[in-house]
């Protein structure tokens, strides 16, 4: 292979482990040359920017901008890499092709999978694969891999009945008494499911929600207003009937107004 067929790769993830492994597994093979990494979206994307990559291997799950993000700004530059998204979570690989990814893996990392990825990129960036690289059927890949469509819900508990919410129509969850909350319009329920906030965070992933502190956890697209607070923190306003101020801590605050476009 000559020095024209190396492909020059990016790495993004915000979990120094994760990006230790897959610079490991990488690394066996000749042709990936590993140019620069990166632990944030913002990050990554001048990077990739700067040193306009072939491939980039993309982790979906981070703070503030997600990979999503990600992709959806370096597919307006002039020679856009192609993506590998890299998540833990198998209810974005559906998404993940349909934002014009070239494949994803799922963390734990394998030699072989990355392997099979690698081939896909090898077809698409020197054309020397003889049959045509598509996107395969995202149903037929996911039940072979025993994996179903999540559909994303919020369960709650309320008269005796586990009613399944739609995120869009949470407004906050908040851990009160060990338990999580959750706020609608003119509701609150106790959770079902769900006994952490990270966890529900976790599941949450790529909606518009923001952990604005240890306790609370708040969808963006219901916040009515906001205003700096004592020492360097911020208080919202949530559009529900309760009005219920959120404070969100010091170190939130720059997470906060990179979502809102602010930063």
């Amino acid at each position: 292979m000559t020095a024209k067929q190396k492909i020059r790769c990016i790495l993004i993830d915000d979990e120094a482990p994760a990006l230790d492994e897959l610079h490991y597994l990488l690394s066996e093979f000749n042709d990936i040359e590993i140019i620069r990494t990166a632990t944030s979206a913002t990050q990554g994307i001048k990077l990739i920017q700067e040193e306009e990559p072939d491939l980039v291997f993309l982790d979906i799950q981070m703070p503030g901008k997600n990979g999503f993000h990600v992709l959806q700004e370096i597919m307006q530059f002039p020679n856009p890499p192609l993506v590998i998204f890299a998540t833990a979570y198998d209810e974005y690989a559906l998404r993940a092709f349909e934002e014009n990814a070239v494949d994803y893996i799922l963390k734990p990392f394998s030699q072989e999978r990355i392997s099979k990825s690698l081939e896909r990129v090898r077809c698409l960036l020197f054309a020397n694969c003889t049959e045509k690289i598509e996107v395969p059927n995202m149903n037929a890949l996911l039940s072979g891999m025993g994996l179903g469509h999540n559909v994303l819900r919020i369960s709650v508990e309320g008269n005796g009945r586990i009613l399944l919410l739609e995120p869009a129509d949470v407004i906050l969850c908040k851990m009160e008494d060990r338990k999580i909350m959750v706020y609608t319009a003119e509701d609150i329920f106790p959770c079902y499911g769900d006994k952490t906030l990270d966890k529900l965070e976790e599941r949450l992933q790529g909606q518009p929600f923001f952990k604005a502190n240890r306790g609370e956890l708040v969808n963006l697209t219901h916040v009515r207003d906001f205003a700096p607070w004592f020492n360097g923190k911020y208080v919202l306003t949530m559009n529900n009937i309760q009005e219920n101020e959120v404070i969100i801590s010091k170190g939130r605050v720059k997470s906060f107004r990179e979502r809102l476009g602010l930063a």
